[in-house]
């Protein structure tokens, strides 16, 4: 059985990103959760990050190389179809690499709600790119995930785009925020979220990347 070590899941985006992959396809696994700022991180992974996934004499960092190994293993990490795999893999790395003015405003803290100081042009940018990428496939794959009926790879690396839409409530059309929101619904995304919000652990370089981004409307978090 694989071993996914994870960071804290108000605040650690890779994190989510295997780990609900994972959790949606039934893939079993042990979570091996870690506190930032309390743990050492390189007695487990290479770089000292998370997520990291240890599979026997194995080890796998990175969030995308987790899923690609993960993908050789099991069905349905990505389509079947190989159009739609195509896809799925540009849109996976795209998330990977990019979206840095959407990261930098909108920390991913899912206990919290903020209300915007500014929208950035960079960010705006950003947005407008989010939904013409979730538009595309959605229309193009027939929906109601990225491409088509079932849950995939692709899916996993937006689902944290979902909860920073959120906690921040940025300027979307409507159709981005249905499938947000449908991401949010997902069984494994509650789990996500209900354990986000009972963590009592703060990370203060977290904590100060969201209090930069503008008024705290609510903070739900336990105490």
């Amino acid at each position: 059985m694989y071993d996914l070590f994870i960071g804290n899941k108000n605040y650690s985006s890779w994190s989510l990103r295997p780990w609900v992959l994972l959790k949606e396809l039934g893939i079993p696994f042990r979570e091996r959760a870690v506190i930032f700022g309390t743990d050492k991180f390189s007695d487990f992974s290479p770089t000292g990050k998370v997520p990291c996934l240890v599979d026997g004499q194995q080890t796998v960092w990175d969030s995308l190389a987790i899923t690609e190994y993960v993908g050789e293993r099991h069905p349905g990490v990505w389509s079947a179809d190989a159009a739609a795999r195509a896809w799925a893999r540009s849109a996976a790395a795209e998330m990977h690499s990019g979206y840095f003015a959407l990261r930098d405003a909108c920390t991913m803290n899912c206990g919290i709600r903020v209300k915007l100081k500014n929208v950035s042009a960079a960010l705006q940018r950003d947005l407008a790119r989010l939904e013409e990428l979730w538009a595309d496939g959605l229309s193009r794959f027939g929906g109601p995930f990225l491409t088509g009926a079932r849950f995939c790879a692709a899916d996993a690396f937006y689902a944290p785009v979902a909860f920073r839409i959120q906690t921040y409530e940025p300027p979307l059309d409507p159709a981005a925020r249905r499938y947000a929101a449908q991401l949010l619904a997902l069984p494994s995304m509650r789990e996500w979220y209900d354990a986000a919000l009972a963590e009592t652990a703060r990370d203060e370089p977290h904590e100060a990347e969201a209090r930069a981004a503008g008024e705290w409307t609510a903070d739900l978090r336990a105490k």
